[in-house]
């Protein structure tokens, strides 16, 4: 393993945006990209990644749940990520190796928070109970506007909400980062793959290299 790379073992990045913003396809390839160079990777989506998370993520995200309550959607995401910090990420933290993560705390606090009207506070406040100290170095935001998300046809009971919805979500995504601009990064997503892993790779670079 060599050069920039070999710094991101035992840090935590978080891969986040609205959907349809192709941060699945980015996450993917640069989990591939730091296995190649030799770095231990722990991969983790959410809500799931473990047998009760995804049991969860089913409840979550089936079309037919529409009468679910915000608050009830809010504490059963932090109760996937608290069963997969316990059994996931908190581990792969002690072992040193780089944890990835498809989705976190920050995902909650723009769908849940600024586009579905919970406060941030009371988001925080759960998230604080459910991670505990096991908080990201980053989170990359993959920016893209609700018109241009890809976003996939078969749609789950998150994403089929409509635009001014998902508008609101990129707002949320774009105020975290704005806030606290040490903690995120955000790449415009709406170039092609290439164009945005090259992006993401000199991003990276500039803030661990």
């Amino acid at each position: 393993m060599a050069g920039w790379l070999d710094r991101l073992a035992g840090r935590f990045i978080v891969f986040d945006g609205p959907d349809g913003s192709g941060k699945s396809t980015q996450f993917d390839r640069f989990a591939g990209h730091c296995r190649s160079a030799g770095l231990g990777v722990c991969e983790v989506r959410e809500p799931g990644g473990t047998s009760i998370g995804e049991q969860i993520r089913e409840v979550l995200l089936r079309p037919e749940n529409d009468r679910m309550s915000l608050r009830c959607e809010m504490m059963l995401y932090m109760a996937s990520r608290a069963q997969l910090i316990e059994e996931v990420i908190a581990p792969a933290r002690e072992r040193g190796e780089l944890i990835l993560a498809d989705r976190f705390v920050s995902s909650t606090l723009a769908y849940q928070g600024t586009a579905s009207g919970m406060s941030a506070q009371e988001v925080l406040a759960v998230g604080r109970v459910a991670v505990r100290s096991i908080w990201p170095d980053l989170t990359v935001i993959f920016d893209v506007d609700e018109t241009s998300s890809r976003v996939n046809p078969l749609m789950d009971r998150i994403e089929r909400r409509g635009v001014d919805f998902h508008r609101r979500v990129r707002e949320g995504f774009l105020a975290q980062a704005e806030a606290e601009p040490e903690k995120y990064m955000v790449i415009d997503a709406s170039a092609g793959a290439d164009i945005v892993f090259g992006k993401l790779l000199e991003g990276l670079r500039a803030r661990f290299g």
